[in-house]
């Protein structure tokens, strides 16, 4: 569907479940005016055009280190959309003169102190949080809490309606709140369309191209990459000593790989999230060992927090040919300054949902990501 099509659709008052408010939090302000360039375009193509959607709010803080949350224009009657970006680390604030950083805890505070500036007045909230907070600490053992259920509850008796996710590390906690709407998305198409075009010598075919799961909780995503793709599936599970905890995890003894030859093919490697990335590189290293031919790995959230120079090395040595990452969480200069890293924008599809949660509307009428993929497929085949 066009654009304007699209826009006909999306602006139509006499079916928008209210009139549309953007506020972007503090940490995600520029995909929050990449989401609302695409709005209001598509707005100037209806008969309801805006000059911008964004509600400015913000969370000035005291010199102690509280803080209060303000919302500068009424939202009152509006269909209001909060998104927050809680991996953030890179926003900082004061206490007693000294700068800190935001952790994730800092950002859902500030995220339910703009819940509360609402007071009630708005007619719907939405919280869009692509990456969920507390989402790794998502099932217990032992001992331990369960951060992401609790705070999906806590934002429900808050009032909100729905939560807006993206490739959740388990949609399953969103049995937390079997009340609230829960969308947890994984931008496919958007992917594809990256790796396609950065690296338009990948010929995605069986003869070719391999899909190869890096553990098995990573299995239903690789799995419809391999389908949509039709390729093969390769998989690999981690066999972990569980006498001894390191960092709060149980260390990684061997990546074991189950699946077919990867001799010869390129091989294509998705995950939800590239943290310290030591599992994403001894899959590589594993990858060559088997004479794959290039390899190239995706997270949604690459955030890479043990630095770079362990892929600055691998990509040097031809282990890694690309990396790539969405802009659904901050990156730093450096890692987008990386030859080797390849950005995956999602704004318009964030735009595209917002968009259709406005009109109570599925979202696949408006953009469907198998034929879009199938569309892809055809131009590189």
């Amino acid at each position: 569907m066009s654009d304007v099509k699209a826009g006909e659709i999306i602006f139509n008052q006499e079916t928008a479940v209210a009139p549309l408010k953007l506020i972007a939090m503090q940490g995600c302000k520029e995909l929050g005016d990449k989401i609302n360039s695409h709005l209001v375009e598509w707005a100037a193509n209806s008969n309801n055009p805006t000059e911008t959607f964004l509600v400015e709010a913000e969370c000035p803080r005291f010199s102690s280190g509280d803080a209060k949350g303000i919302i500068h224009s009424s939202i009152r009657g509006d269909d209001l959309y909060i998104l927050v970006d809680v991996g953030n680390y890179s926003i900082t604030y004061k206490i007693f003169g000294r700068e800190n950083h935001m952790s994730p805890d800092d950002h859902y505070m500030d995220l339910k102190r703009i819940i509360q500036a609402a007071g009630g007045k708005a007619h719907r909230i939405n919280v869009i949080m692509p990456i969920l907070y507390g989402g790794r600490q998502h099932r217990r053992n032992y001992r331990e809490s369960l951060d992401c259920a609790v705070a999906l509850q806590e934002l429900f008796n808050m009032g909100v309606s729905n939560i807006i996710t993206f490739d959740a590390h388990d949609p399953r906690v969103q049995n937390a709140v079997p009340l609230m709407g829960f969308d947890n998305v994984i931008p496919y198409y958007q992917v594809l369309k990256a790796l396609f075009n950065n690296k338009p010598d990948i010929k995605p075919d069986r003869d070719h191209l391999m899909v190869v799961s890096p553990d098995e909780g990573a299995m239903s995503r690789n799995m419809f990459y391999a389908s949509i793709l039709g390729v093969d599936l390769g998989m690999f599970y981690k066999r972990r000593d569980y006498a001894t905890i390191i960092n709060g995890r149980n260390p990684i003894v061997a990546h074991e790989y189950l699946g077919n030859s990867v001799e010869g093919k390129d091989v294509f490697i998705a995950d939800d999230i590239i943290s310290s990335g030591e599992s994403m590189l001894d899959i590589a290293y594993e990858l060559k060992k088997r004479k794959a031919r290039n390899i190239y790995a995706y997270a949604t959230y690459a955030i890479f927090t043990n630095g770079l120079e362990k892929f600055d090395k691998a990509y040097e040595e031809g282990v890694i040919a690309g990396v790539l990452g969405t802009n659904l969480t901050y990156r730093t200069e450096a890692l987008k300054s990386r030859e080797w890293f390849y950005e995956v924008d999602v704004s318009k599809y964030i735009a595209y949902f917002i968009a259709a949660l406005n009109h109570d509307v599925s979202v696949s009428t408006i953009i469907d990501p198998r034929k879009k993929i199938e569309n892809l497929l055809k131009r590189f085949r």
